[in-house]
Order: structure tokens, then C-alpha cells, then sequence
């Protein structure tokens, strides 16, 4: 069977399977660059390397600040909890991010 050195990363049909295949990714901006006559794909392979990389991050961020407004919602949606809950972890999070504009 031919294939599957760089995990298939030709096949990747949408974002959530090119992300899982970063590995693969940075394999081919590396082998890409180091053919002298495939600068421009090896830049662009690892331009979109780097843009998972900050949308990860950046996600990283905004989900650390909006957990405990996600749980009290969910908590409360669920009958386990009430709204009390939620306009508190809306505090917190006003909070949190007040001045702070988010990366």
C-alpha cells in the first residue's frame, strides 16, 4: 500500500482532521522545504501551521474563561442547579475579562 507517510495529510476532508494530522503537517512543510523548487508550498504549508497554532491558543484562552459560565448553563438547563449560578459565573467572568480585551 502506497502512502501514509505524512498520515494521509492529502486526504484530511476538513479542518478537524487536518488538525489532528499537525504531525503530518510540519513533516511536509519540512520536506516541502527541502526541495529548492517548492519554497511557495512549503511557506503555505507552514503558514497554516501556525494558524492552528495561534487559533489553538487563542481558543485556549477564551474556553478557560468561559467554562463556568458553559457549566452553571448547563447545570441549570439541567435542573441541577439555578440561574442564580449562571449570573454568577457571568460576574466572574465580566470579571475576569473587564479591560482585558481577548487576544
Amino acid at each position: 500500500m502506497s502512502g501514509g507517510s505524512y498520515n494521509w495529510l492529502y486526504d484530511a476532508q476538513d479542518l478537524e482532521e487536518l488538525q489532528a494530522r499537525q504531525y503530518g503537517l510540519q513533516e511536509m512543510s519540512f520536506r516541502l522545504a527541502g526541495l529548492r523548487y517548492a519554497q511557495d508550498a512549503a511557506r503555505e504549508t507552514e503558514e497554516l501551521l501556525v494558524l492552528f497554532r495561534q487559533w489553538q491558543t487563542r481558543a485556549a484562552v477564551r474556553i478557560a474563561r468561559l467554562s463556568d459560565v458553559w457549566r452553571a448553563v448547563e447545570y441549570w438547563d439541567s435542573a441541577d442547579s439555578g440561574e442564580v449560578k449562571v449570573k454568577a459565573a457571568l460576574a466572574a467572568y465580566r470579571a475576569d475579562t473587564h479591560g482585558t480585551p481577548p487576544p
